[in-house]
């Protein structure tokens, strides 16, 4: 039960983060990355803070010792390493999405390329002991086929540079979800606080450093804002650190890259983007491949039991 509890969750979280990419593209028409990912760290902050008091206040939260200093240390360095990944990998997101040019069908192409981060995290899986099945091997080279189809219409040269950054921003994610399941003995909305409270910290300074913002642009696009803020960032990223602590890695990886799908439907339904036949098989096979990633390896007994069927038969020709 935990465990459909756990991907329901995930599916969830990718459907808030898949109609997320509408409301960033439209915010990014207003205001830049830095002053986008600050404000909307804010609003997550608020929501995760008051969530956070009202689940201790209630007896719900998680029960554990009490504090020690080393215990409040690991939740801080936890908050810091996930909170840095996740400034890398969403103002390399939003700066990405800004640069697509109109026309380009940004938020499903962004939803896809951001998706690879499942194909990236199976590839990186040896940097904690674990051995890299072929069938990811495969899936990396039906990624690559897709990213092709879907990036190069016209050579490398003619390559989006917001599609260069989506990828990099992939590669971040992956890092922030391996982190978030390395930590995962924190409690899920603390966490979220405290990576939000990071990416807040170092978006203000980029904000202030390398942009203008100004009030009246923020309050234009204040919607979209707030629904980064509270609900993909707020409430997402909790069901994310929650969703994966009861769910097995498969499932939770697949659950959480239906987000690609509903990125390009929340950009076909609320921003009438379409895309081309070409650029369609290529998220198909981008899709295919982040399947062909997470699909579980045989059951040992499986094996066991044609191990013993092969000597039953070695035997009776004997």
């Amino acid at each position: 039960m935990k465990s459909y509890k756990g991907t329901a969750m995930l599916l969830l979280a990718a459907f808030i983060w898949g109609m997320a990419f509408a409301a960033q593209e439209i915010a990014a028409e207003a205001v830049s990355a830095f002053t986008f990912n600050a404000v909307r760290s804010y609003f997550a902050i608020g929501f995760l803070g008051i969530l956070l008091a009202l689940r201790r206040k209630g007896g719900v939260a998680r029960k554990t010792e009490k504090p020690t200093s080393k215990t409040r240390k690991r939740a801080l360095l936890a908050g810091l390493f996930c909170g840095l990944a996740l400034f890398a990998s969403v103002n390399l997101q939003q700066t990405g999405i800004a640069l697509y040019p109109s026309g380009a069908a940004a938020s499903g192409r962004a939803g896809f390329l951001t998706t690879t981060y499942v194909v990236i995290v199976a590839l990186l899986s040896f940097l904690e002991g674990k051995k890299i099945r072929p069938v990811t091997i495969a899936a990396a080279f039906v990624c690559l086929a897709g990213l092709y189809l879907l990036c190069v219409t016209n050579g490398f040269s003619g390559m989006y540079a917001g599609d260069i950054l989506m990828l990099g921003c992939a590669l971040c994610f992956s890092v922030q979800i391996m982190l978030v399941d390395h930590f995962s003995d924190i409690d899920s909305t603390l966490l979220s606080l405290l990576q939000f409270s990071t990416v807040a910290i170092f978006s203000t300074a980029g904000m202030l450093l390398l942009e203008k913002p100004r009030l009246a642009d923020i309050l234009t696009v204040w919607v979209p804002i707030a629904y980064a803020g509270i609900f993909s960032s707020g409430v997402a990223y909790t069901l994310q650190i929650a969703g994966q602590r009861t769910t097995e890695p498969a499932p939770a990886s697949i659950a959480m890259s239906m987000e690609s799908v509903f990125a390009a439907l929340g950009g076909w339904v609320l921003l009438g983007e379409t895309m081309s036949g070409r650029e369609i098989i290529g998220c198909a096979l981008v899709f295919l491949a982040v399947l062909m990633a997470q699909l579980p390896p045989l059951p040992q007994k499986i094996s066991v039991q044609k191990d013993d069927v092969r000597l039953e038969n070695q035997e009776k020709r004997k």
